[in-house]
């Protein structure tokens, strides 16, 4: 199935019906700090899995294990039927990555560097079906170097989807995004989610993991020490005698904002 009746018009992949990772004791340590300690985990086919912890916790460590970009010391990670240590570059294939910062070649346009990268993968793409997907058709001739934050984090998607992936691994996608350009990019994930694709999302917002993810991950020194739907984990701490001492009101400012400035997208 080529790139351009999957990935950029969000047919739907076929499904294997099983885990799209998984993960048994995985351990990575750098001299005497331990970085990942034996964590188990599955993550099941269409699903957005959150991975969710304080600076140092292990999270980028695990999932650049994940991505077969660095070797553990023990364990088993198998991504999308492939074991990770075993066929690290195999796995590349098959996955999709977006960076919080990503660099492109400044002389290039968009279109033109989705066939690069398509070119890494030996597909061949439709450019401006991909660009469509992630509403970017209207820059196709434009460099990133022109684009607005949000724009570029899009891009930065539409570059991870060229293989069509079964894992897409999202890190931290939407910081330092207004809220237009925030709630259009979870948008743009439920969407790929919906073609039948995993996504395995990193976020410091945990607003963002509540609405996003059906299930999330949370890492402390190298350890998951809750794992379970966000409204089981708020359940939990409800049952401990949990209560806030401001209660949460039916809006937020966020709310307030979008409704007075619009839901549409702000960009030059």
């Amino acid at each position: 199935m080529s790139i351009g009746t999957s990935a950029a018009s969000g047919e739907a992949i076929p499904q294997t019906h099983g885990f799209a990772i998984e993960v048994e004791g995985l351990r990575k340590t750098y001299g005497s700090l331990v970085a990942v300690d034996g964590i188990s985990f599955r993550v099941q086919e269409r699903e957005i899995f959150g991975i969710l912890g304080p600076n140092g916790a292990g999270k980028t460590t695990t999932v650049e294990i994940l991505e077969g970009l660095r070797q553990a010391d023990s364990g088993r990670a198998v991504v999308a039927g492939i074991d990770v240590r075993k066929e690290p570059q195999r796995v590349k294939g098959l996955i999709g990555v977006q960076l919080q910062a990503s660099a492109f070649f400044d002389f290039l346009n968009l279109v033109e560097l989705l066939d690069m990268f398509a070119a890494l993968y030996q597909r061949q793409v439709d450019a401006r079906a991909l660009l469509r997907r992630v509403d970017l058709e209207e820059k196709a001739s434009s460099r990133v170097k022109t684009l607005s934050g949000g724009q570029k984090q899009r891009f930065s998607i539409a570059t991870a989807l060229v293989n069509e992936p079964r894992v897409l691994f999202l890190d931290e996608p939407t910081t330092g995004l207004d809220p237009q350009a925030r709630r259009n990019l979870w948008e743009l994930a439920q969407g790929i989610r919906q073609d039948g694709r995993t996504i395995v999302l990193t976020t410091h917002y945990m607003d963002e993991a509540e609405t996003l993810c059906d299930r999330v991950a949370v890492m402390d020194h190298g350890k998951i020490i809750a794992l379970d739907p966000p409204s089981a984990l708020v359940s939990n701490l409800l049952a401990k005698g949990f209560r806030r001492r401001t209660v949460e009101r039916e809006a937020n400012l966020e709310d307030v904002f979008l409704d007075l400035t619009g839901h549409e997208l702000r960009e030059a």
